[in-house]
């Protein structure tokens, strides 16, 4: 596996200097001696607070909607929790549109307030970023707070329910350390996602008031082209998610509820009146809050789908280009990493050193390397003349660590069921990879690939510091027509990124399931 071991290390020599050099970068640049302003400080304040906000508004919602979904079989249960997975998949920019449609200014719910005489509300400001971030993140609680009830094994509700045990007590001796050992890192998982937030206080934020330190650099770019306070705020963010990051690791321990025969999980408990209606309640509210924006979209684009103008259907063309090289990048690195963590396996310090490189991007704001990139390669080049293939480099680097979680557990399982067997035959470099390893790797890695293609095909973060006027991607051109108040127009170009992403996410993942077990 020598082959294997090489190009591994040579993808985590490649994504530590992305990731570390721009930082670099930074460090070198920043203005020491000028400190951070009271804008500074006033942004970093309220990075925090709106993370921490969402993230215990996002995991406390969610706990009541997986418990109801890991004690309830009902109709469309599955396309439910399926619809989980939404948030990951739609661009940020598209869910705040039809976030807007839903509580802005004309939307839903102020109609509703309007006709019953009711004040209108804000969604602007604190609570609006805070309200996107659950809508993002309540599915994501959600699905990981259900693992944890799906990992209690039936035998231990048997035994409560042979014991007559109350629903409290089952809480309590059951549910309640579940909850105790899961929960923190959920919490903090999702406090490392808010933290790098970007297009949601851009479009939501409301003004200085509402500013987190990823919109304090682009702004610091923008508007004033000071790239030493940029630099110095890149280098606050990078320590703030970094320190989250960390804290995410040494929490998030796993539930230790035991083993299990594998049987199917039957609950005896909430059969009473007062629990269905709680169970329903949760789940409906939970499904409307996550349909209803989705729908809105549908039906404000439909009419400008038809007739969207010729500067949309170029960024379409190019953020398409960006997602398929993004998922291709990501593709390449993370079965590379995998490969070289799995031939060194024997020497544990350089298999986790490997694989910990390609975790790196989870600490790193796209911004804070788009920022390092920027400052490197401004005296040498027109950055707005690589702004395409900067985008999908660091695009491909935020998906790696999704895309090995997915791909290194299949890699280390085909190694262990047919490893002895390919060494008999003689399979090694190439053959080895051909034959032996992507067979087996197809499902994670069309699932990777769909993940990092719809990432890309949203992002709006650092194609703004980028790009030209005549060169934007779609989410860019979307935010663009909204900042005009051309809506219809954005409407159409919301849709449009919508159709697109779940498009290229579906191609990946139906491309990986053919004929997968072959």
């Amino acid at each position: 596996m020598r082959p294997a071991a090489l190009a591994g290390g040579a993808a985590a020599v490649f994504v530590a200097s992305i990731t570390l050099g721009p930082l670099a970068i930074v460090a070198l640049r920043a203005e020491i001696g000028a400190g951070l302003g009271p804008a500074d400080l006033a942004a970093i304040r309220f990075t925090i607070w709106q993370a921490l906000l969402s993230a215990v508004f996002s995991t406390l919602l969610a706990i009541p909607v997986a418990r109801a979904l890991a004690r309830r079989r009902f109709w469309g249960r599955g396309a439910l929790i399926t619809l989980m997975g939404a948030p990951f998949i739609v661009p940020v920019i598209v869910a705040v549109f039809g976030i807007l449609a839903v509580f802005g200014r004309n939307g839903i719910v102020n109609t509703a307030f309007a006709w019953l005489g009711l004040p209108p509300v804000s969604v602007y400001g604190l609570q609006g970023v805070v309200l996107a971030h659950v809508f993002f993140n309540l599915p994501l609680a959600t699905r990981l707070i259900l693992q944890g009830w799906l990992d209690i094994p039936s035998e231990r509700f048997r035994l409560a329910a042979s014991l007559n045990l109350s629903p409290r007590a089952m809480f309590r001796l059951l549910e309640w350390p579940m909850l105790r050992e899961v929960v923190p890192g959920v919490m903090m998982l999702i406090f490392l996602i808010c933290t790098t937030s970007f297009a949601v206080a851009l479009t939501l934020g409301g003004g200085p008031a509402a500013t987190t330190v990823e919109l304090a650099i682009y702004q610091a770019f923008l508007l004033e082209f000071d790239l030493g306070r940029a630099a110095m705020l890149a280098g606050v963010q990078f320590a703030l998610t970094g320190a989250a990051a960390l804290v995410a690791l040494v929490v998030a321990v796993p539930a230790a509820m035991g083993a299990g025969l594998d049987r199917r999980v039957e609950r005896w408990d909430g059969l009473s009146l007062t629990s269905r209606l709680v169970d329903g309640i949760a789940v409906s509210l939970a499904a409307v809050f996550l349909i209803v924006p989705l729908v809105m979209i549908a039906l404000s684009g439909a009419e400008g789908l038809t007739r969207l103008p010729p500067e949309v259907l170029g960024a379409a063309g190019r953020s398409l280009i960006v997602a398929v090289v993004a998922a291709a990048l990501t593709l390449v690195l993370s079965v590379s990493i995998a490969s070289a963590a799995q031939a060194l396996k024997h020497r544990g310090g350089a298999a986790r050193l490997i694989e910990m490189t390609g975790y790196l991007a989870i600490a790193a704001s796209p911004l804070v390397i788009g920022t390092g990139l920027f400052l490197l390669v401004f005296p040498i080049v027109d950055p707005a003349r690589i702004a395409l293939v900067v985008t999908a480099v660091v695009n491909a680097l935020m998906a790696l660590p999704f895309a090995l979680r997915a791909v290194m557990p299949a890699l280390a399982a085909a190694e262990a069921r047919y490893g002895r067997t390919a060494d008999a035959l003689g399979l090694r470099g190439w053959a080895r990879m051909r034959w032996l390893i992507l067979p087996r790797l197809r499902r994670p890695l069309g699932f990777a690939g769909g993940l990092t293609a719809a990432l890309s095909m949203g992002d709006l973060g650092v194609v703004a510091l980028f790009s030209p006027v005549d060169a934007a991607t779609l989410p860019l051109q979307m935010y663009r027509l909204m900042g005009a108040f051309r809506m219809e127009d954005a409407a159409g170009a919301a849709l449009l990124l919508l159709m697109l992403s779940l498009a290229l996410f579906w191609v990946f993942d139906r491309g990986g399931r053919v004929n997968a077990d072959a």
